[in-house]
This record gives C-alpha cells, structure tokens and sequence, in this order.
C-alpha cells in the first residue's frame, strides 16, 4: 500500500490542507493536536529514517487550533544519506493526501546580533550553497521550477500578523543552506554575510524546492539556536542547538497557533 493510501485509511474522514515540518525545538508541537492520529514513518512507504536526535520520525494528524492538520515531527537531512530529495516520498505523499499549504521550521545559525538565540525569523528567500539539488535527475521539464516567489506572500503577512497579535518579535531574513553535517568556518560564515544571508542551515531549502515542484505554497521560520561561527569566539556544537531551540520553538509555536486558527496559513475553514 502507498504511503498516500496508508494516510488516508487512517485519516478516516479528515481533510487536512495544511501540513507542518516541525524542526528543533517544535517536536513538542504534536503533543497538542487533538485527536491525534500517529504514524510512525516505518509504516510509511518511501519516508525516510532521521538518523538525528530531537527528530522523531513520526507523521501526527487531528486538529490543531481547531483545523485539520498534519505535522511532521522530524525529517531526513541531505547530510545523512548524501540525498538530496530523501523527502520527496514524503512530500509527494501529503500532495496526494490533498495538502495544499506547507510550513516549514528549522534550527538555524544567525549572522546578526541582534537576532540571538531564542528569535524567530521568518525566511523570505534563500540561498542554496549545498552544490546540490532535489531534482536532479527529475526527466521532466517540470524540473525547472521558478522560485522567484518560493515563499508564499500570504501565508508570510499571516505569520507576521500572528507574531505581531502575540507581542513577538518575527525577525525577516535571507536563509543559506550549507550541506552539513559539519558547522560553518567563521570564513563561510563571512562570505554568506556579504551574500545577504541573515542565518544559515542545514535542511528546508530542498523541502522548498520539492514543494514548490508540487505545486504546493510555501512558508518558513527558523528558530535561532546559536550566533553563527567566528561571531562570539566560541565553538559550535549539536547540543547547543538542542538545549536552544526550544526558547525560539515556543515563540514560534504561539505564532503558528495563532495563525493556523486564524486560517492565515491556508487550508480549510476551522471546526467550531
């Protein structure tokens, strides 16, 4: 059975239109949908295995914030299999499952110090440095996807107007993905500051690319875990990351609450 069958058998008559990757710090997120349907992704066809701690590797669905929705809790990294479209399956899943809407979250490193960690920023563009692609070898001419308008305006004015209704500050950068799984030298990191990058990362920009090609909207935030290489004197370490992103993961919770009830991140009208 596919993963897409799978899901629907046991969605029974649920219609989500928004899903959600939740990324460092937003786990715990799953814990609040109402209910919940849980899916491991060994039950799935085709999801992959995150071989990273802090990423469950379970598909959670119910409502939250009374709407119908999925959310991810964790995802496959180019840097564990040298794949770049590892959640393809998965995205081409929630396509077939009727998801319309994506958000997306991610830990990332700051190259501004005024956005330290524990901030939210919203991701407005971005910069892919990893030399790869999802889509290579995709033989269609579908491949050649636009992405000038990668992150969907409407659903961005709807997660500000969220930040702004719960007092949080929701800073607006430019996101680089570098491949992993190795930090940043404070010389990358200087470069990515005169390209325009505001944080950098390690995942998101292939589930962009991905989603986009499947014609669905798009959204991001990254939850600042660090400031980047080279900027404090200190050296970088995966348990940072853990022990911070569940600051920014709360602020960025509240947000997302507020703007799925709100319906500003898409998807179908609320319960009540």
């Amino acid at each position: 059975m596919s993963a897409a069958d799978t899901i629907l058998e046991r969605l029974g008559g649920l219609e989500p239109r928004v899903a959600m990757v939740l990324g460092s710090g937003l786990g715990d997120l799953a814990n609040e949908v109402e209910d919940a349907i849980r899916i491991p992704y060994s039950d799935l066809e085709g999801f992959p295995s995150s071989g990273v701690s802090g990423h469950a590797g379970l598909l959670v669905a119910g409502l939250f914030a009374g709407r119908p929705v999925v959310m991810l809790s964790g995802r496959a990294h180019y840097y564990e299999h040298g794949n770049p479209a590892a959640m393809r399956p998965v995205l081409e899943a929630l396509k077939a499952i009727g998801i319309t809407h994506l958000m997306l979250s991610n830990a990332a490193g700051s190259l501004r110090p005024e956005m330290g960690p524990g901030s939210v920023m919203l991701i407005t563009d971005h910069i892919n440095f990893s030399g790869t692609n999802p889509l290579f070898g995709e033989p269609s001419d579908a491949r050649f996807v636009g992405l000038t308008e990668a992150y969907d305006g409407e659903m961005r004015d709807g997660l500000k107007t969220a930040a702004e209704r719960e007092g949080i500050v929701l800073f607006e950068g430019v996101y680089m993905w570098f491949s992993g799984p190795s930090f940043e030298t404070p010389a990358e990191i200087r470069m990515a500051r005169t390209f325009g990058a505001d944080a950098v990362g390690m995942s998101t920009v292939p589930e962009v690319i991905l989603a986009r090609f499947l014609g669905l909207r798009v959204a991001a935030c990254s939850v600042v875990t660090n400031l980047a290489a080279g900027m404090t004197g200190q050296e970088l370490s995966h348990q940072e990351t853990k022990d911070m992103a569940p600051e920014g993961g709360r602020k960025l919770a509240r947000i997302l609450r507020q703007a799925l009830g709100e319906g500003w991140l898409g998807g179908t009208p609320g319960t009540e």
